[in-house]
């Protein structure tokens, strides 16, 4: 049984959090993206980075949401301003769904041509 100081389990058994998973306060968040906290709540208010709230309403932040921080600073050092960092991030966010959606018809269009196959292949 988990002491109640122990992390909880992520995916494979080990005791880090999945990416996804939104365990990070504000200030922990802004001291691991190496910004500060009111810098997180613009990019929240410009809809840039939108964190998980606790049931108590406090923002948590997850590692995915760490990786976005680093892009939105990375770019924002490149002296472009927030409103083309949030087309950006939104192109970029649309480009991965269909890459992701790509590969999913690829793999049923693999599955697909198989069973084909293997119906013209059967007396």
């Amino acid at each position: 049984m988990l002491d109640r100081h122990d992390p909880l389990p992520g995916p494979g058994g080990d005791h880090r959090p999945g990416p996804g998973q939104a365990v990070y306060g504000i200030s922990v968040a802004a001291e691991l993206a190496g910004m500060g906290a009111h810098s997180l709540r613009l990019y929240e208010q410009h809809g840039l980075v939108t964190p998980a709230r606790s049931t108590g309403g406090t923002r948590r932040y997850s590692d995915d949401d760490l990786a976005r921080l680093a892009r939105i600073a990375a770019l924002a050092g490149q002296g472009i301003n927030l409103a083309a960092i949030a087309r950006i991030l939104a192109l970029e966010d649309t480009n991965t769904a269909l890459a992701d959606a790509n590969t999913a018809l690829r793999h049923s269009n693999a599955a697909l041509t198989a069973e084909r196959d293997r119906l013209r292949d059967t007396p």
